[in-house]
């Protein structure tokens, strides 16, 4: 198990209350979220009980209708997109969202930035020596890579941004196990590099034993948060809330 960050630590992303519609259906029930610099949180829930909805009202993809958003403590409710991600906020989506067109060097290319301090820790060459699979494909279009490589090359754009918050909706969905496991240890390896990370997967187990805390979603509501152990080690909570 992870040791916890300083819980004085800056809050980099705050949700509070937030109420969700997609037309007329209510998605997100008054959910309060937050992520700490240097956190990592297992986002966790059954398919359709507004993970993912979450992620996108915190990231301005979708509007609340009631509920506040701030980002270093600053409300960024009504912000854009670009502006929260400018922010310090990486993003990867489910469906990788890769371009397909352009070449695995100028899909990382496009996204080198300076972190909100000036830093510049990821740059080309970090991330090429961390997917070192990357590295032999600099060449190839985004379509042209395998759905694991469009993973990699999805981390790694986001990487290039060089966030204090890196958000991975589905880190491996459809992936064979050996690939999935490559993730694994690559997201490990980004968590020891002090970026703050929320993980989304249905490997409730790989999610428990890389964070801090896990926070349980169900038909739009926070029913856990907590210390991930409390929640792994409690069968009937796994149960009720996860159904394993």
């Amino acid at each position: 198990m992870t040791e916890d960050p300083q819980q004085s630590g800056e809050v980099l992303l705050e949700a509070g209350g937030l109420h969700t519609f997609y037309g007329v259906s209510h998605i997100l029930h008054g959910v309060d979220f937050s992520v700490r610099r240097g956190e990592t949180i297992g986002l966790m829930g059954r398919n359709g009980m507004g993970k993912t909805t979450l992620l996108k009202t915190m990231l301005g993809l979708v509007r609340p209708r009631e509920g506040q958003v701030k980002v270093r403590g600053i409300d960024m409710t009504q912000a854009a997109t670009h502006a929260i991600a400018r922010r310090g906020i990486a993003y990867v989506p489910e469906g990788r969202g890769i371009f397909p067109n352009l070449s695995v060097r100028e899909n990382l290319v496009m996204a080198a930035r300076a972190a909100v301090d000036g830093r510049r820790e990821w740059d080309f060459g970090r991330v090429i020596a961390t997917f070192p699979r990357l590295g032999e494909r600099l060449g190839n279009g985004g379509a042209q890579l395998s759905g694991g490589e469009q993973q990699m090359l999805t981390i790694g754009r986001a990487l290039m941004t060089n966030p204090d918050l890196l958000i991975l909706d589905e880190a491996t969905e459809g992936l064979a196990p050996l690939i999935a496991r490559e993730i694994w240890s690559i997201i490990k390896t980004i968590r020891a590099s002090g970026i703050a990370t929320v993980i989304v997967d249905k490997n409730y187990a790989a999610v428990m034993a890389l964070a801090n805390r896990s926070v349980v979603l169900v038909k739009g509501r926070v029913v856990f948060s907590g210390a991930s152990n409390e929640l792994s080690e409690n069968a009937e909570l796994m149960q009720r809330f996860l159904g394993v």
